[in-house]
């Protein structure tokens, strides 16, 4: 198949985009476009994809980026077996452009990888105004179940089905474990992995970092929203924590050997209370040990194998206790790394549930030659 990925969101590099989808339909020989804001990003396409280069939608304005998209879509969209949307901006461009495909007489299969609950989402966004919020969850979830009935759905998690009418194939945001064994967690140095913003506890993650220097060492991996730059840059200079920015995924799951607990203190919010923070499974995987708030899918995954330490909600002091703990106590420490690996190589691996992806793509394909054929 050829396959065309658009995103206008996020980072090219992004680890379920790039690093699981692309990379599997490349290993099981399809041809993939990937249009994303590279130059935006100042990122560069991977050898093995054509790269497209496109705005970055952020903020207020997102015309621009949906223009381009838009564009984009109808030029190159009848070349193409698949269009695969990661973005649900992006499904104000494919009025027009199913249209113009259908005149054409070659439309692909539209798929949209639904990653979140946009809705949920929508409430979180500092720029847009509070009195926009009820009615743009009002219309996102209109757009939705039109986006049903003229596109395919792929859901990261089982409780977006709730959201639609039909039942759509799940593909879960699971990393790829790696075969080789980790290195043991060592005793001073805890790890965050993964966008940082207040939602996300960036603000809760400095001051832990503040009580548990210089015992613990505290390292943030991620890009930032500008509202907690500013604290995260202050707190990096002044030796609180050691902030490194945005991560390629290698080098960013690179962090994690040898980390004695990896952190994950997101707040209490509803885009959180459906969705399996990656992070938790990710360091599950490299053999960390997880020190989580109590969001119900990180909490249920630390409590039922026995992974981690669960702790209130934007509580430092509370995770700052749960780090020492384990820093103290070898047992469960190494206990808690182990059982989370264990678990993460049955239940949790994207190698085991990539091909099934691929396998979907490819029956919609099918269905859809047949249907024409018919």
């Amino acid at each position: 198949m050829r396959i065309l990925v658009v995103t206008v969101v996020h980072h090219p590099e992004d680890a379920r985009i790039l690093h699981r989808q692309i990379a599997t339909l490349r290993e099981h020989g399809h041809q993939v476009l990937y249009a994303a804001p590279f130059a935006a990003r100042r990122a560069v396409p991977r050898p093995d994809v054509e790269g497209l280069d496109l705005p970055r939608a952020v903020g207020r304005d997102r015309r621009a980026a949906l223009r381009a998209a838009r564009t984009l879509l109808a030029d190159r969209g009848p070349e193409v077996d698949v269009v695969l949307l990661h973005d649900p901006e992006l499904l104000l461009a494919l009025p027009g452009t199913l249209r113009r495909w259908r005149r054409a007489g070659r439309a692909p299969v539209t798929v949209w990888d639904v990653h979140e609950d946009t809705s949920a989402a929508l409430a979180m966004k500092r720029w847009v105004p509070a009195l926009l919020r009820p009615p743009l969850r009002a219309a996102v979830r209109t757009a939705e179940r039109l986006a049903e009935r003229h596109v395919r759905l792929l859901l990261a998690e089982d409780a977006y089905q709730e959201r639609f009418r039909g039942t759509h194939p799940v593909v879960p945001n699971l990393p790829v474990v790696p075969r080789a064994h980790p290195a043991p967690p060592g005793p001073d140095r805890a790890v965050y992995l993964g966008h940082l913003s207040r939602a996300r506890g960036a603000l809760d993650l400095i001051e832990t970092a503040r009580l548990l220097a210089p015992e613990v060492r505290v390292e943030a991996v991620g890009a930032a929203d500008p509202d907690v730059r500013d604290a995260l840059t202050a707190a990096d200079r002044e030796g609180v924590l050691r902030w490194h920015g945005y991560q390629s995924n290698d080098r960013a799951l690179a962090l994690l050997s040898g980390a004695l607990a990896g952190l994950s203190l997101l707040h209490d919010q509803p885009n959180y209370r459906h969705s399996r923070p990656t992070k938790v499974v990710e360091y599950m995987a490299h053999g960390v040990p997880v020190v989580t708030t109590p969001n119900p899918l990180a909490a249920d995954l630390v409590e039922r194998h026995r992974c981690g330490l669960v702790v209130p909600y934007e509580d430092p002091a509370a995770a700052a206790m749960a780090v020492r703990r384990l820093r103290t106590d070898a047992d469960l420490r190494l206990g808690s790394a182990e059982r989370g690996r264990d678990a993460a190589l049955a239940e949790l691996d994207w190698a085991a549930r990539g091909a099934d992806f691929v396998d979907r793509l490819e029956r919609w394909v099918k269905e859809s030659a047949d249907t024409v054929a018919v």
